[in-house]
């Protein structure tokens, strides 16, 4: 029995003729991606107005620089709304490898997987600044989420574009240079808007981190960095970074 396949990018893939070519076609996809995930965070308001619905298993804390929202493999009993600040995810191996799977800012929610029965977390979420977080029992916010047709339809668009950026993610690592990954996590880490012209990326965020979110060494960041630094991309001192506009022309190159 003989397959047929459906395009002629399958057959050249299969075939082994044309991978490259096949692989660029399929760049303008995540460059679009790439803008559209950096855009500015949702109704950030809204949240706040259905969060205060909730009377009985909530509580807003208070977390300095570098602590410990919750630690990989304790129990998932809650889930966070990150109001202000900035929330680092990683993953540690038996063999004590870390790796950082997202940085997230204000407006996101994080711990989610509570809702669908995760037993156990499986990262580490760690403040990257001082933040302040919205504390969200699993039973109040599975009940808000029953009673209240806006909050689902809200949170479920929320999960999809987090999805939407893994997604692009996992592409950027698979077809994109280090230097176009290490230019894309700057804009989105600056939540760099499609209007914007200049914004500033919060403390804390070292070459070592992100080497590790970009996948190289941080040799090759410092690298990149100081080239982005004197073609007028980014300035960055001890404290904070602020990217420029200029940025995204690394990203959409060919």
């Amino acid at each position: 029995m003989t397959m047929q396949l459906a395009t002629r990018n399958q057959q050249e893939l299969v075939m082994g003729s044309t991978v490259v070519m096949a692989r660029r076609k399929s760049l303008p996809v995540d460059k679009k991606i790439a803008f559209v995930i950096a855009d500015k965070n949702g109704p950030t308001a809204a949240w706040e107005t259905f969060l205060a619905g909730i009377s009985t298993g909530k509580a807003v804390v208070e977390y300095r620089k570098k602590c410990n929202i919750f630690m990989q493999g304790e129990p998932a009993e809650s889930m966070f709304f990150l109001r202000r600040g900035k929330v680092k995810l990683s993953v540690s191996s038996l063999e004590g490898k870390e790796a950082i799977v997202g940085t997230l800012g204000s407006g996101e929610f994080f711990g989610e997987g509570c809702l669908a029965g995760q037993p156990l977390r499986v990262a580490t979420a760690i403040s990257v600044g001082d933040c302040t977080i919205i504390k969200v029992e699993e039973p109040a916010m599975a009940r808000m989420l029953r009673e209240e047709q806006g909050l689902a339809e809200m949170f479920v668009t929320h999960l999809l574009t987090r999805n939407i950026r893994y997604e692009a993610d996992l592409i950027d690592q698979l077809f994109n240079s280090g230097e176009k990954r290490l230019a894309r996590m700057l804009l989105l880490l600056s939540h760099f808007g499609k209007e914007s012209m200049t914004e500033t990326v919060v403390p804390g965020i070292s070459q070592e981190i992100l080497a590790q979110m970009v996948g190289t060494t941080r040799s090759r960041i410092n690298f990149f960095m100081n080239k982005f630094r004197k073609l007028g991309f980014i300035d960055y001192n001890s404290r904070e970074m602020t990217v420029h506009s200029g940025l995204r022309s690394v990203v959409l190159s060919d």
